[in-house]
């Protein structure tokens, strides 16, 4: 290209290093790439994401951004981007991925299960919320907001025994050293797509649209695709968190029922050859699941901001008794245009 590229980021540490890599990666390929800062409203505004709209208040600005011409590219969580397609907007690199694990991090090195009963983990996430209860129900869970350094620091100070974070995240900001356990994601299924990266463009711009493409790993595009389409597909008719995880030759998939319990289903992907095929794989999970295993669910889309703890059988919703605090470092995440079963942070 004959000018620089302008890539939109928010300035937290965790999407800082992102766009970093992302950046260092065109700049391989002989492109000239320049940072610049954007503020979103997640930024700001201190309340619990489902009281602001979810994780869609970190990209918004960015997309508006790039709409404007302000910036040429910008860089998300994949995980954390809406299903739906963005007018104007085209998802032009997926890169490759890190770790997609969930990590815990514990007081004096214990993994899950060597925690005391009524030990107090910390989570942002109804996914992870929904995990935790089921494998470990005597746990109190404490919903938590904050960048990744905040929320080790509950450990670090007694505040919480064990927090729950992205292994990608830990990694990128170079703390991965602190994990006590990396949980397997075909027992805690991760979020669709995380772990990966979502580089995105003006759709009519073709020139940074091939730039982008030297970056983009096809495997790891097919696999968020049907990751993204179990979400897709369930959010017409489930009010619940989600895990899907597209594991080698296996799709991993984990949703919580209108009762509290955790329903999962397993798929071959050995034999997905492409993003459409991948996608229709994610839908045939999906509607599998809403025909047979989740009669309860509502048909309108939408989930409460916490699981309801007043039915029978129903684990209790994330305590909001521990440490409340405000998002510095999630990385750009989703915008919402509408409600999504599992809104949670790069951390």
């Amino acid at each position: 290209m004959t000018r620089a590229l302008r890539l939109g980021t928010r300035r937290s540490a965790l999407a800082t290093t992102q766009s970093s890599w992302v950046a260092d990666a065109l700049r391989r390929n002989g492109s000239e790439v320049d940072l610049v800062e954007v503020t979103t409203h997640g930024d700001v505004n201190h309340a619990p994401l489902a009281q602001i709209g979810g994780t869609g208040v970190f990209v918004s600005a960015l997309r508006d951004a790039l709409l404007a011409g302000e910036v040429d590219l910008a860089v998300h969580s994949l995980k954390d981007l809406p299903t739906a397609p963005a007018g104007g907007l085209a998802l032009a690199a997926v890169p490759e991925r890190e770790d997609a694990r969930d990590a815990l991090v514990a007081s004096a090195g214990r993994t899950l299960a060597q925690l005391p009963a009524g030990a107090r983990v910390g989570t942002g996430s109804p996914r992870r919320q929904a995990l935790l209860t089921a494998l470990r129900p005597d746990l109190r869970v404490v919903a938590i907001r904050g960048n990744i350094d905040t929320r080790l620091g509950f450990v670090a100070s007694g505040e919480l025994d064990a927090v729950v974070l992205a292994a990608a995240g830990l990694a990128r900001i170079g703390r991965a050293d602190e994990v006590t356990e990396f949980f397997a994601p075909g027992t805690f299924v991760p979020a669709p797509g995380q772990g990966a990266l979502a580089v995105e463009c003006r759709a009519h711009d073709d020139e940074v649209r091939a730039v982008l493409a030297r970056i983009d790993v096809p495997a790891v595009r097919r696999a968020v695709a049907a990751e993204r389409q179990v979400l897709a597909s369930l959010e017409a008719g489930c009010s619940a968190p989600v895990g899907a995880y597209a594991d080698g030759d296996v799709l991993h998939v984990a949703v919580q029922d209108a009762a509290g319990a955790l329903v999962r289903r397993t798929r071959s992907f050995a034999t997905v050859a492409d993003e459409p095929s991948a996608r229709t794989l994610g839908a045939d999970v999906a509607r599998d699941l809403l025909t047979h295993e989740l009669p309860g669910s509502s048909d309108s889309g939408r989930r409460p901001e916490s699981p309801p703890a007043s039915r029978p059988g129903a684990p209790a919703a994330a305590r909001s008794d521990g440490p409340q605090v405000s998002s510095e470092n999630h990385p750009q995440d989703r915008p919402d245009d509408g409600p999504r079963p599992d809104p949670e942070s790069g951390s």
